[in-house]
């Protein structure tokens, strides 16, 4: 990967492109249980933190995504998702609205060997980034692990609901 390539991930299921769109929509089964909002048709909002066991938890200890709001500005049935960042926190860099005004994309391809899903987050880069490594660590698991376990299996590995 260049230094000026955006911050990228991809997988491949043996799978039609419709269960992959269903899942990448359904973002509380692959990412985070203890998402605000809705995440499937265009307009809808959502509010991702890295909270995992209490609200508030990574504005308190400083070490995650305090919060970041997506607006979903595009959808195309088993084809394409977008996601644009309204605003964000990030506690661990020193330029906190680093991911507001990127966008995350979905692109779904079909091949001989199934479908694939071409994840990027178009605003981050190599170069430019202070989030790169550790939000390319976070969304490759999140990609190529929670989504497609999700997918096959039907029960991704996102961060769980709050403890009560």
């Amino acid at each position: 990967m260049s230094n000026t390539e955006y911050l990228t991930a991809t997988m491949t299921v043996d799978q039609t492109p419709d269960p992959v769109f269903e899942a990448i929509t359904n973002v509380r089964g692959w990412w985070s249980e203890n998402l605000i909002g809705n995440s499937a048709a265009p307009r809808d909002e959502f509010v991702f933190t890295d909270d995992s066991k209490y609200p508030g938890e990574a504005a308190r200890t400083k070490t995650g995504i305090r919060f970041a709001r997506f607006q979903v500005t595009e959808v195309v049935p088993g084809r394409r998702v977008v996601w644009h960042v309204v605003d964000s926190y990030l506690d661990f860099i020193d330029d906190h609205h680093e991911w507001t005004g990127t966008n995350v994309i979905f692109e779904i391809t079909t091949d001989a060997q199934g479908t694939t899903l071409h994840f990027t987050h178009e605003g981050l880069t190599a170069a430019e980034s202070a989030c790169f490594e550790a939000c390319s660590r976070g969304w490759t698991f999140y990609i190529t692990r929670s989504l497609p376990q999700l997918i096959t299996t039907g029960v991704g590995q996102p961060i769980p609901a709050y403890e009560h």
